[in-house]
């Protein structure tokens, strides 16, 4: 059967089964620059893998929300989490998932998959959970990764795709505080440098109309 053809819970929990301890466990750079220094509210953390920007996140106070569709990869985050880390692991299938509340901040970063994933309809649900004053951070790779070209939008493709017409999103109340194709260098774990692009798009909601309260109350 071909990773197409594949269910994406079967896909993804092979994956980190196989791949336990691929990942470095890091913070991964953009989210660092980006909101490093934001004051810490509520964050929703999607497609999180093994944890390695919710445990960053919770460690500079976040309240974290961190959902994923691979028990697995879950299961090494948590288990990498200290006293204090104030973190919600959740296992779900984010084509399918709906966030209950508002968030201060709602991250999805290399939310890219072989198989089945309905992108667009994820990232639209992503900025309907972010509070007023709250961000959403948008992080992909772009351009040529590894051996396969994966065909993957600019920054202004994503924002065109979050606001179209059917989105049910409101432009006017959103202001882009990046949109950026940003060059660095990730070491493979044969030693060896690999110049990547990535796609960036931070966004932030407008304050709520008068009478209403953020998430951060």
């Amino acid at each position: 059967m071909s990773d197409q053809a594949l269910d994406p819970a079967v896909y993804w929990e092979s994956r980190y089964r196989e791949k336990a301890g691929w990942w470095s466990g890091d913070v991964n750079a953009s989210l660092e620059r980006e909101i490093g220094g934001v004051a810490p509210g509520t964050a929703l953390d999607l497609g999180s893998g093994e944890g390695g920007d919710a445990l960053w996140l919770a460690r500079r106070g976040w309240s974290v929300t961190a959902v994923d569709i691979s028990p697995t990869a879950l299961a090494v985050g948590a288990a990498a989490q200290q006293p204090g880390d104030d973190i919600s692991w959740i296992s779900a299938d984010l084509a399918e998932w709906q966030p209950e509340r508002a968030f201060d901040l709602v991250t999805a970063c290399f939310l890219h998959s072989e198989v089945e994933l309905p992108r667009e309809r994820i990232l639209r649900r992503a900025a309907a959970a972010v509070a007023p004053r709250g961000m959403l951070l948008i992080v992909g790779h772009y351009g040529k990764h590894g051996h396969v070209d994966l065909q993957l939008p600019t920054p202004d493709e994503v924002l065109d795709d979050l606001f179209a017409d059917d989105s049910g999103l409101d432009r006017d109340e959103w202001t882009v505080i990046t949109s950026a194709l940003v060059e660095r260098i990730a070491t493979g774990h044969d030693g060896t440098e690999v110049p990547l692009v990535d796609s960036v798009l931070r966004l932030e909601r407008a304050p709520a109309a008068r009478g209403a309260r953020s998430a951060r109350g």
